[in-house]
C-alpha cells in the first residue's frame, strides 16, 4: 500500500469513527443512571437576556420546572410568558423574596452579565445551585467573588455557552486528544459573532444593556470573545495563557458609540498559539472552530459538520452525532449535577475552575486593548 493510500485510509476510519464515538470528557461522566424522580425545582432570575427563550420555550423532558421567575419589568414578563404559554403568576419583582417564598434548588441567570453577582450573593448562603448564560461575570473581580460564595456555601456555579452542546465540538477534542489524529495543538482559530444586535433586531431590552460597558463589560469581546475563550481553555485543558494580547474597534460607531463592535484576541502558550475572532460585523452568524496540529487540522463548522485534513491529502467531511443526555442540553446537564448524577469536572467547558480562566483571558483582552499592550498573565500569577 502506498504512504498516500495508507493516508486517506487513516483518515476515512478517523472520520468514520465519528458515528459510533463515545462520549467526550466535556463533563464528569454519570456516577448513576439517570434518575426519574420528580423534576428540579429551577427558578429564571431576569428575562432581558433573550437566550432565555432557551429554557421557557424547552420542550418538556421531566428534568427539571420552572416554579418561578424573578422580573421587575411586567410588561416583558407578560410578553414571554404570553408567547411560551406560562403563566404570569410565576412572575415576581423581587428575587430575594421568590426564593423564600418557592425555595427552587437551582436558578438561572439570564438577566444582565452585572447581576450575575447579585444572583450569587441571593442564592449561595441558600444553598441554591446556580447557571448563569455565558460569560461567568462582568469583570474579574466578580468573577472572583463568586466563587467565593459559591466554594464556600457549596454550590454548582455553571456557566452556558451554546458551542458547550455542540456534537461537532465533542468530536473535535476526541479527535485531537483522544484519538491524537493531528498531533499536538500548534493554532486555534475561533470565529463568532453576527452582524451585530442591531443588525439582528435584538429587542430594545436586551440591546440597552448589551451595548453597555457597565452591564456587559465590553462589547464583542466579551458577547463573543467568551466562547473562544472558553473553548480554547477547554482544548488546553485548562492551561492558563502565557500572555494575552487585543485590538478592538468601533466599526459602527454610530449603533455602538459606547462598546467594540469588533474584537481580536491573541492568546500565546507553550507551543501553541490561539486567535479568537469576535466581531459584530459579520455578513452572517458564526461559531466556527478550526484546530491545527502537527499533522493536519480539524475543524468544527457548526453544531453538527466537521472537516478534517491530514498534511497535504485532500479534506474530509463527516456529521457528528448529537452528544447523549445529558451532556446534549444545559438544563439536562443542570439537573443531573444537582441530582449528584454527574459531577463536573474542573476541565469541563461550563466549570467554574475553567471559566475563571476565561474571566483572567477576558480581563487581559480589555487591559491590552485600553493600553496597547501586551498582558504577561503570568507575572499577575
Amino acid at each position: 500500500m502506498t504512504t498516500r493510500c495508507r493516508t486517506l485510509t487513516t483518515l476515512g476510519l478517523l472520520l468514520m469513527a465519528v458515528v459510533a464515538a463515545p462520549p467526550s470528557p466535556v463533563a464528569g461522566a454519570p456516577t448513576a443512571a439517570p434518575g426519574k424522580g420528580r423534576p428540579v425545582r429551577v427558578v429564571v432570575a431576569g428575562l432581558t437576556h433573550t437566550h432565555v427563550h432557551w429554557i421557557l420555550g424547552r420542550a418538556d423532558r421531566g428534568d427539571i420546572e420552572i416554579v418561578g421567575i424573578a422580573e421587575a419589568n411586567r410588561d416583558l414578563a407578560r410578553r414571554y410568558t404570553e408567547r411560551h404559554g406560562l403563566s404570569m403568576d410565576l412572575v415576581h419583582d423581587d428575587l430575594e423574596a421568590l426564593l423564600e417564598s418557592v425555595r427552587p434548588e437551582a436558578v438561572t441567570a439570564f438577566g444582565t452579565i452585572r447581576e450575575h453577582l447579585e444572583v450569587v450573593e441571593a442564592c449561595a448562603p441558600r444553598g441554591i445551585h446556580v447557571m448563569v448564560e455565558k460569560p461567568l461575570a462582568v469583570s474579574l473581580d466578580h468573577a472572583r467573588r463568586m466563587a467565593e460564595l459559591a466554594r464556600e456555601h457549596g454550590i454548582h456555579l455553571l456557566t452556558n455557552y451554546e458551542t458547550t452542546w455542540y456534537g461537532s465540538n465533542r468530536r473535535l477534542y476526541d479527535l485531537v486528544h483522544e484519538e491524537d489524529a493531528i498531533g499536538a495543538i500548534r493554532k486555534m482559530v475561533v470565529h463568532d459573532g453576527h452582524a451585530g444586535p442591531v443588525a439582528i433586531g435584538v429587542n430594545e431590552e436586551f440591546l440597552e444593556w448589551l451595548i453597555d460597558p457597565e452591564h456587559n463589560g465590553a462589547g464583542a469581546l466579551t458577547d463573543f470573545g467568551c466562547y473562544g475563550a472558553d473553548l480554547m481553555t477547554w482544548l488546553m485543558k485548562g492551561q492558563r495563557p502565557l500572555s494575552v494580547s487585543a485590538v478592538t474597534q468601533h466599526l459602527q460607531p454610530d449603533l455602538y458609540p459606547k462598546v467594540d463592535d469588533e474584537a481580536t484576541i491573541v492568546l500565546t502558550y507553550p507551543g501553541a498559539q490561539g486567535i479568537i475572532q469576535a466581531s459584530w460585523n459579520w455578513p452572517f452568524s458564526r461559531k466556527d472552530t478550526h484546530v491545527y496540529g502537527e499533522r493536519g487540522y480539524v475543524h468544527a463548522l457548526d453544531a453538527t459538520r466537521l472537516r478534517m485534513r491530514l498534511g497535504e491529502e485532500e479534506a474530509t467531511h463527516a456529521e457528528a452525532p448529537a452528544p447523549p443526555t445529558p451532556f446534549d442540553d444545559p438544563f439536562a446537564y443542570l439537573a443531573a449535577a444537582v441530582r449528584g448524577e454527574i459531577q463536573p469536572a474542573s476541565d469541563d467547558l461550563s466549570s467554574l475552575e475553567l471559566n475563571l480562566v476565561v474571566m483572567e483571558i477576558l480581563d487581559a483582552a480589555m487591559e491590552s486593548a485600553r493600553t496597547g499592550r501586551r498582558v504577561d498573565l503570568e507575572a499577575l500569577s
